[in-house]
């Protein structure tokens, strides 16, 4: 393991709150970024890369945050060897072993989601809880690949009220290049057979939450995860895009700050739930 002394930076978190580090695993370097104390919430990233929210910090007043990188995204070297989701998560659940963690919650947001998934399913004894945000595993079946999107089109993709979200920097395309390859590459058709049949022997704590105003996959795609998942549960947060903790962060924290704590007994049933401001 390789550390450095740079803070992350993101958006509306203290940048002295996240270390950066970075892990060797599976041949790859790998780099998280990592706040708090407590039980270990590792966290898997959408499409568009590492992004730290202000949920992340709040997470991490109770939890031991890790927030990974995956390979092929930011500034790692492209990633042409992993095959299949299934692989990525192989991988980065050897980045997770080489942390020394033994059990941990799991958390992935869009296709850090499905990885999140194939992780779990992979070494079920190893995850005490996993938390889905708005998961690209069940798309609907017309659903386009994905494709490149100008700034102002993420925005409004991503976000209910892009508005509210502090100004970034624009990106750089031939990192935006190198992660939409991947992510093509690896993400599966919309309904993928062999996963959807391993859910359904997946017996761990799982809560999905999708926003009300997601643009990107249907919030109503949520209710085909509680079907197949013997323990799962569906919170669906009111006025929140496809990047709910960036949306709505304190109602998001709230809800998975609870679930974590108390998994089945947290404060929604199965039956699908909508959380209000």
């Amino acid at each position: 393991m390789v550390h450095t002394n740079e803070p992350a930076t993101a958006d509306s978190v203290p940048d002295h709150l996240f270390t950066e580090a970075y892990v060797e695993a599976d041949g790859f370097r790998i780099r998280y970024c990592e706040a708090g104390q407590g039980e270990p919430l590792v966290c898997l990233h959408g499409a568009g890369g590492l992004r730290l929210s202000p949920a992340h910090a709040l997470l991490a007043r109770h939890h031991r945050v890790i927030v990974f990188e995956m390979p092929g995204f930011g500034q790692s070297l492209a990633n042409e060897r992993s095959q299949s989701m299934a692989d990525l998560a192989r991988t980065m659940a050897q980045g997770i072993t080489h942390l020394g963690l033994e059990r941990f919650n799991l958390m992935g947001n869009s296709f850090g989601g499905v990885t999140a998934l194939w992780l779990a399913i992979q070494h079920p004894d190893q995850v005490q809880a996993l938390v889905l945000v708005a998961p690209a595993a069940i798309r609907p079946e017309a659903s386009a690949p994905p494709r490149s999107l100008s700034p102002e089109e993420r925005m409004a993709r991503l976000y209910a009220h892009p508005e509210r979200q502090a100004p970034a920097p624009p990106p750089d395309p031939a990192v935006l290049e190198k992660q939409q390859a991947l992510v093509q590459r690896l993400i599966g058709p919309p309904r993928d057979e062999v996963l959807e049949r391993h859910m359904t022997a997946l017996d761990l704590p799982v809560l999905v939450l999708f926003g009300t105003e997601d643009r990107m996959i249907p919030s109503e795609m949520g209710r085909q995860y509680c079907e197949k998942l013997p323990n799962g549960h569906l919170v669906l947060v009111y006025d929140a895009g496809h990047a709910v903790d960036a949306d709505r962060p304190e109602a998001f924290v709230s809800v998975v700050d609870d679930f974590l704590q108390r998994h089945e007994a947290f404060l929604v049933n199965r039956q699908s739930s909508l959380i209000h401001p």
